[in-house]
């Protein structure tokens, strides 16, 4: 079941960050997908869905927003490779 967020925010927002509204509303909702994503929230396609994003898409913004593409942490990746190295 889709649910919808409504922020309410002044022209002056829109003045300080340079964009137009519909710029403004793309690029929270990139911001939110992204931070749901670096904190392990959302898996890379769900965050991708949440921002109308396709998945390689979002990955390829998350580095313009200062956000790794992998949001593994140190201890998963070590996990990760020892599987790969031994099974």
């Amino acid at each position: 079941m889709p649910h919808q967020m409504i922020i309410d925010y002044d022209d002056d927002v829109l003045v300080n960050v340079a964009l137009s509204p519909d710029e403004f509303a793309e690029e929270a909702r990139l911001l939110l997908a992204a931070k749901l994503y670096e904190q392990g929230k959302l898996s890379s396609g769900q965050a991708a869905k949440l921002c109308g994003k396709g998945r390689v898409e979002f990955l390829y913004a998350l580095v313009r927003v200062g956000i790794p593409m992998s949001n593994l942490r140190p201890d998963d990746a070590d996990l990760e490779i020892d599987f790969a190295l031994h099974g």
